[in-house]
């Protein structure tokens, strides 16, 4: 007689992963159904250790939000703000006039930041000693494409080592559609590229499925325009990072669909073009403010589950993060021992989610020391790293890339496609 193994059973999947083999479908539909948060723990770890041995990176950054107006109206953004004709017209914004705010101070609900203001702010980043500035924004009605180029070649101006990463798929696409005459996705990505532009952020990919996209952000480009962006950039060289926001309308095995659909764009780009994800961010969704303000979001073990599937399933894309921000750092570090390798960095501001609601304060920060102090606790190695995954060295204000990490930390070389 065959026996049948029980629907939550993890001992076939415990086997593939031991083995190297990749998973399927209905592996991580299991994984979603087993409450063993300890065996997923136990294997995503496998996974962490042999890609990462006993590392856990952090970076030192700074998160830009060059403007809240959004022509948008996805429920789950709490972030967003209407545009109207009181904001002022865009070359007072350009100009730093109207609206325009510092985000070196405290900020109105509404804002737009003039170049000027972002240069500064990504100064500042620099002088602090970051490797990173992030930057994304609502899609403003009004603002010129010219404004994003000079906004890239003012950064490289004031701070010529900063690596930008800035821009999701979304707002790549707005960018096509502002232009006149219209440009392509891969106009678009050459002229930021030529102008500054190091790397894309991964937001804006949601959940891939009709149904969710549909009922809670319908108004949104899905997921062709989404991977259209992120083919493109990886044709001509251009990386970038992938996202899934989860725990509000979406099920698990929509999930795991979503995991899959990134893992084969990820082979793609891993054998056909010059670059590729480097890493994966599930991003936990926080429910306060937004239009779906009713649901209860993750809890903590949904977080480590889902942080630790993402490893398990994800087994070409190097690096998975667990930002701090969103999943808090108590459970960020908790998270380096189910399968997480990053915990991202200082991050100083953000504004697009507030943990404490509409009052909460968007003067989010991390330390150098308290990053590494969450890392060791865990029994980790606390590793400096750039945006490329290569490793970063300090010597009183001065820092360097250890050029003779670069190739250990390629996703082309520490993962082998498939």
């Amino acid at each position: 007689m065959k026996i049948v193994s029980s629907p939550t059973d993890l001992s076939e999947i415990a086997a593939k992963v031991e083995c190297g083999d990749r998973l399927n479908y209905d592996d991580g539909v299991r994984l979603f159904a087993s409450p063993d948060i300890h065996e997923i723990g136990r294997l995503a770890n496998i996974v962490r250790d042999r890609l990462h041995g006993n590392a856990a990176y952090y970076n030192i950054n700074r998160h830009i939000n060059y403007t809240n107006f959004c022509v948008l109206r996805c429920k789950f953004c709490s972030f967003y703000r209407p545009y109207s004709a009181k904001a002022g017209p865009a070359d007072q914004a350009k100009a730093g006039n109207g609206r325009s705010i510092s985000l070196l101070s405290d900020q109105p609900d509404e804002y737009e930041l003039s170049v000027d203001q972002v240069a500064a702010n990504a100064k500042a980043a620099a002088d602090g000693g970051a490797t990173e500035v992030h930057i994304v924004g609502g899609l403003h009605p009004k603002l010129p494409f010219d404004y994003y180029l000079d906004m890239c070649r003012a950064i490289k101006t004031v701070a010529p080592r900063l690596h930008i990463k800035a821009f999701t798929a979304i707002e790549i696409i707005h960018f096509t559609r502002i232009t006149k005459p219209r440009l392509s996705i891969r106009e678009v990505l050459e002229q930021l590229r030529d102008a500054g532009l190091g790397s894309l952020p991964g937001g804006g990919a949601e959940i891939f499925d009709d149904r969710v996209h549909d009922e809670a952000y319908k108004n949104k480009v899905g997921e062709a325009g989404w991977f259209d962006v992120h083919d493109t950039a990886h044709e001509i060289g251009v990386p970038s990072n992938a996202t899934m926001l989860y725990g509000h309308i979406e099920r698990p095995e929509e999930r795991i669909t979503h995991m899959i659909k990134l893992r084969e764009h990820q082979d793609v780009s891993l054998r056909e073009h010059k670059a590729a994800f480097n890493c994966f961010i599930p991003l936990s969704f926080i429910p306060d403010d937004s239009e779906l303000a009713h649901l209860p979001g993750p809890t903590g073990l949904d977080d480590l589950k889902t942080l630790a599937i993402s490893r398990l399933m994800l087994d070409n894309i190097a690096h998975i993060k667990a930002f701090w921000i969103m999943q808090s750092a108590k459970l960020s570090q908790i998270a380096l021992d189910w399968g997480v390798d990053d915990i991202d960095g200082t991050v100083v501001q953000y504004d697009i989610t507030k943990r404490e609601g509409g009052a909460g304060n968007r003067h989010q920060e991390m330390t150098i020391d308290q990053l590494h102090r969450l890392i060791r606790e865990t029994g980790r190695e606390p590793i400096e790293r750039d945006t490329l995954y290569r490793r970063v060295e300090r010597q009183g204000g001065d820092w360097k890339i250890v050029a003779d990490d670069c190739e250990n930390v390629s996703p082309k070389n520490r993962i082998q496609s498939v």
